[in-house]
Parts: structure tokens; C-alpha cells; sequence
């Protein structure tokens, strides 16, 4: 894989970024060491958790991901690679969904993940989620002395409507700091129902607005970067149960099926599959970004990586989001 030259990050980034939510729960040691070793051994360097993945699965240890993680990365030079955590998320196992985005919370989630993870700093620091019932300088505020004790090296944010970032990026030009060095969106070829996703990620959708930060300079390490697999199903004639009626239920109305079509034209072109030209939808992006892949088998996590090798020019690209 390349490497993405980004401000801030001591090393420059690969191209894809490995999610590992499914460590410690779906993947055990074993899987979850198979996947790293495929990862690293093809040139990736950029890894992504989160304080609060697998705390739905009830009756196991909290932050099942960032404990896994910090095992098998115990033993790998630590200046090898770029370590990513989120904080501030709901709390799972309450499950009252009450939003958790205050400086407070941010240093307890922090210093907990620090723990985990068996490491002195995390290269990126995200906010899972945001309050916008509070002002962002208090949280932004927060980000910078914990980035000024040497604990992060970069934050960012995941969630965040376009109008909140500027609120948090005008707060932070004003202490005469760069603010967020990078954001996490929701962004793939196909849209999400936006009443579907408006209980997890309001105004989070890249087209809604995030263009303009993105154009500004804003790094985008976009998650759902493959649609959750939406379009080989719906190549494959699988429609809602047969689909998941979880992907069939964000994913599944006529803006996302008129763009199959393109796809199979453009992976004939390619000599591709559909999920290969899905990825390279992202990669190919003329403005820095990098999307979150996720894998359940070392085989699909391998079919990933070779999507990188596939460049689409703009005029590609466009007729993908036009279709």
C-alpha cells in the first residue's frame, strides 16, 4: 500500500486504515493476530479502535478491542505504526444512549484506553460522538492540554455535523491552534437513508456539508467506506432479510440501486470485482483520504488491500456519484 503524507502524524499513514471493533468478540487472539500480520505485512501502518467497542456484548471485560489490541501490539516497535482510539461514545452497558462528550469524561475514557492499549499516547485521538447542547470550545479545550501533556499526538472528530467543526475549528484558531487534524465521517459510494441513520449519526453523511472542511484541508478517514458490502448483494439479486435487513434499511432505495449499473460497467473495465471499484471510489479521491476497512477473514481483508491498486480518474468517479 502507499503512504498518505498528512499533517501532524509522525509517519505517514497507509492508505487503508484497519478497524478492528470485531477484536476481542468476533475475532479471538488467533483471528484478530492474522489479520494484523496480513495488514502490516502489506505495508499498513494505521490501526483504529475505539474505548467502547465490544461493550454491547454483555458479560465480557469493557473495551474488548483496545485490551486485544494492546496484547498483540505489545511486542511491535511502537514508532512503526499509527495507533487511533475513540472516546466519549454512549455507554453500552447502561444503555441508556445519554451522550457522554464533557472534558471529565474525555480524561477518564483517555487515561482508560492509555491502559489498555499498554502505550505512553495514541497518534489520533477521536471524539466518537458529540453534545451539541454544549459549547465545543470546552471539549476542544480539553483536547489540546491533553495533546500539550504528550498523551495524544493528533485529535479528531467522528460524527460531527460540517457546522459543529467550524464551531470547534474557529474556537481553536482563536488560541492560535490547528484544532481537529482530521475527521471521521460516514462515507461511501452508496447514500444512507438519512431518517435511518438520523438515531446514530445526524448530519454525519460526508455529502452533508463536509465537502467544505475536506476542500479546506481537513484529512477524511471516512468509516462504512464499503457500504457494508451493500452493492455485491444487491448484484448478487439479494433484497431485505436475504440482504440484512440492517444494510437493506440504511442502504437499499433507488439512489443507491441506479448505481449498479456504473459499477459493473466500470469493474468489467477494471477487471475487478464490484466491492474492489466500491473501495477505490474512496482512494481515488483527488483530497487526502484515507477510509476505515474492517475484515472478518484474513481472504477478504487480502481482496481489500488489492483494491488499492485500482485508480479511478474523475471522470470515473464522477459517473459513479452522478448515477
Amino acid at each position: 500500500m502507499k503512504t498518505i503524507p498528512l499533517p501532524g502524524f509522525a509517519i505517514a499513514p497507509s492508505q487503508l486504515c484497519l478497524g478492528t471493533n470485531m477484536f476481542g468478540t468476533a475475532k479471538d487472539r488467533a483471528g484478530a493476530s492474522e489479520l494484523l500480520e496480513v495488514y502490516f505485512g502489506a505495508g499498513g501502518n494505521f490501526l483504529d479502535t475505539a474505548h467502547s467497542y465490544g461493550d454491547w456484548i454483555p458479560d465480557i471485560p469493557r473495551a474488548a478491542s483496545e485490551r486485544m489490541l494492546g496484547e498483540l501490539l505489545a511486542d511491535r516497535p511502537r514508532d512503526s505504526y499509527l495507533l487511533a482510539t475513540k472516546g466519549c461514545e454512549f455507554d453500552y452497558r447502561t444503555g441508556d444512549f445519554a451522550l457522554r462528550v464533557t472534558p471529565a469524561l474525555m480524561e477518564q475514557d483517555l487515561g482508560e484506553s492509555l491502559e489498555h492499549l499498554k502505550t505512553g499516547y495514541v497518534d489520533l485521538y477521536w471524539l466518537h460522538r458529540d453534545d451539541p447542547s454544549r459549547p465545543a470550545a470546552e471539549i476542544v479545550d480539553a483536547l489540546i492540554a491533553a495533546q500539550a501533556s504528550g498523551r495524544i499526538r493528533l485529535f479528531g472528530c467522528s460524527n460531527w455535523t460540517a457546522a459543529r467543526i467550524q464551531e470547534a475549528q474557529a474556537h481553536a484558531a482563536s488560541r492560535g491552534h490547528a484544532g481537529f487534524g482530521a475527521s471521521q465521517p460516514m462515507w461511501g459510494l452508496a447514500e444512507p437513508d438519512r431518517t435511518v441513520i438520523a438515531g446514530y449519526a445526524p448530519g454525519a453523511y460526508y455529502e452533508d456539508g463536509h465537502q467544505a472542511p475536506h476542500a479546506a484541508g481537513l484529512p477524511q478517514i471516512p468509516y462504512s467506506g464499503q457500504s457494508r458490502g451493500y452493492f455485491s448483494k444487491l448484484a448478487a439479486g439479494k433484497t431485505g432479510e436475504a440482504m440484512g435487513s440492517d444494510i437493506a434499511g440504511v442502504y437499499d432505495h433507488d439512489t443507491n440501486r441506479r448505481k449498479l449499473p456504473v459499477l459493473q460497467t466500470l469493474a468489467a473495465r477494471h477487471g475487478c470485482d464490484i466491492n474492489a471499484v466500491v473501495l477505490a471510489y474512496l482512494c481515488s479521491q483527488a483530497l487526502p483520504t484515507i477510509p476505515i476497512i474492517g475484515a472478518s477473514s484474513a481472504a477478504q481483508l487480502r481482496e481489500s488491500i488489492a483494491a488499492t491498486r485500482i485508480t479511478l480518474d474523475a471522470g470515473e468517479l464522477r459517473q459513479l456519484h452522478d448515477a
